[in-house]
């Protein structure tokens, strides 16, 4: 039961080795300079300037992004002895009750991205959000700046991983599509960018029903509608135009509704190994069941059984997509899969949801592994056991409101089950309660479980 392939890439990534205060990590370019300070938490360590980029002996780690998934990063990179210094849009999210530092700063804001880049020094700028300044990353990676050539002579240099060309194709639809269909060959469903309702009503009129469209920029993934009619195209155009980046002029997506068995999520984790940089694949994820509502969760479950055929398909994919992005890190590769073909659908260049099941199924979790490919340490994707996971919706119970004892007891009486609960509500987006894990010898009890646990979590307190 384990996958754990690896292979090799004869593209560089462009990160260099150096010798860092207590480690072996590897560092890149620097750039940009301070201008304007970010806004902290009311947290001690956060208050004020932040704290001094002097060596302690531990690298320094700033997050973008923080979480439920850079929550569990967080604690991973914080077992390798690293300062986690968590930024985000709001105060007081997730993986801000764990880092060493929380910052509350406009990720979208290109000069103070640049400000807190220079006022920090970190060793590594670990991006895990589409809503990023993506100029802010480019700028910091090519060191193009003044200041960033007088930071380098100062012996700073900074680390992205991703890489700003990761983050900005992973969050740009149109870019990551005509990379992975026109210059990669990849096998996509069929697909059109319109920039008007007219244009994607003659497409819808070629293309036939049902249509999935959704916006070109990944926001929140709520604006997305299946079209099963003309008279549902306009209501889905203003949905899909309106989920647009603000500032940009209105572009959306529509894709034909292939036929497909199941959806699969291969964990892809790129590194620096003794030869050069290694792919190395952790054992397929199916996944099922997310809405727009978020009344059902997403669930997902390792192993997926594939056909040989349809297995090294996905690999290729995803081998071939991942090259391309360039860089180390995670990488979720999600495929469509129907018998023996595949499908590319999406990469993002961190875990997702869908990786939560790895926090049992596997000897190292996703978050586990990115972790190590941040800092450049040898990865291990052994599956240990059969698993599944479901995000819970709040169901009966108050989203944001911790479980009560009870709930909790009930919840992990479920034979070898676990939990992480969320407490953090964010506006505009569906609440989500936490997520129901679960092991077993077969693929099959462990989805029951994971369902069971679920079922206790979101019905708690609904007595009262």
């Amino acid at each position: 039961m384990t996958d754990g392939l690896t292979e090799g890439r004869d593209e560089l990534t462009g990160k260099d080795e150096r010798p860092a205060a207590g480690d072996g990590a590897a560092r890149d370019d620097a750039t940009t300079a301070l201008q304007v300070p970010p806004a902290a938490t009311g947290q001690p360590a956060a208050t004020g300037q932040p704290a001094a980029a002097e060596p302690d002996g531990r690298p320094r780690v700033l997050l973008l992004g923080s979480g439920e998934l850079s929550r569990e990063l967080t604690v991973a990179l914080q077992g390798f002895g690293a300062e986690v210094i968590a930024a985000d849009e709001r105060p007081d999210a997730p993986a801000h009750r764990v880092a060493d530092q929380a910052l509350v700063v406009s990720m979208t804001d290109a000069d103070e991205l640049a400000a807190l880049f220079a006022r920090l020094h970190p060793d590594f700028v670990v991006t895990l959000t589409d809503a990023v300044s993506v100029d802010a990353l480019d700028a910091l990676q090519a060191g193009q700046a003044g200041p960033a050539r007088q930071a380098q002579s100062d012996g700073w240099h900074t680390e992205l991983v991703p890489s700003a060309r990761s983050v900005r194709l992973t969050r740009d639809r149109e870019g990551l599509r005509k990379l992975a269909a026109d210059e990669l060959g990849l096998p996509t469903a069929p697909f059109w960018f319109v920039g008007s309702l007219a244009e994607l009503q003659a497409v819808a009129a070629h293309a036939g029903y049902p249509l999935m469209v959704k916006p070109v920029a990944k926001v929140s993934g709520r604006e997305r509608s299946v079209v099963r009619g003309p008279d549902e195209i306009e209501r889905a155009w203003h949905r899909a135009a309106g989920g647009e980046l603000a500032g940009a002029h209105p572009r959306v997506w529509a894709e034909t509704v292939v036929d497909v068995q199941v959806l699969v999520t291969l964990i892809v984790v790129c590194t620096d190994g003794p030869a050069g940089p290694e792919i190395t694949f952790c054992a397929p994820v199916g996944y099922c069941g997310a809405d727009d509502r978020g009344d059902r969760g997403l669930e997902s479950w390792q192993p997926q059984q594939l056909s040989t055929a349809a297995h090294d398909a996905a690999r290729s994919i995803a081998a071939r997509i991942v090259k391309a992005l360039g860089g180390r890190g995670v990488f979720s590769v999600e495929l469509m899969v129907n018998g023996d073909e595949v499908y590319f659908a999406d990469v993002t260049a961190w875990p997702g949801d869908s990786a939560w099941v790895t926090l049992r199924s596997q000897r190292l979790s996703a978050f586990e592994l990115q972790a190590r490919a941040v800092m450049g340490l040898a990865v291990d994707t052994l599956m240990v056991s059969p698993g599944a996971a479901r995000v819970v919706g709040p169901g009966r119970a108050a989203a944001g409101v911790a479980p009560s004892a009870e709930t909790l007891t009930a919840a992990l009486s479920v034979p070898e089950s676990d939990v992480r609960v969320f407490t953090s509500v964010r506006a505009g987006v569906p609440p989500r309660l936490g997520v129901a894990l679960a092991t077993a010898p077969d693929v099959g009890t462990a989805r029951g479980r994971a369902r069971d646990v679920a079922g206790r979590l979101s019905m708690r307190d609904s007595g009262k």
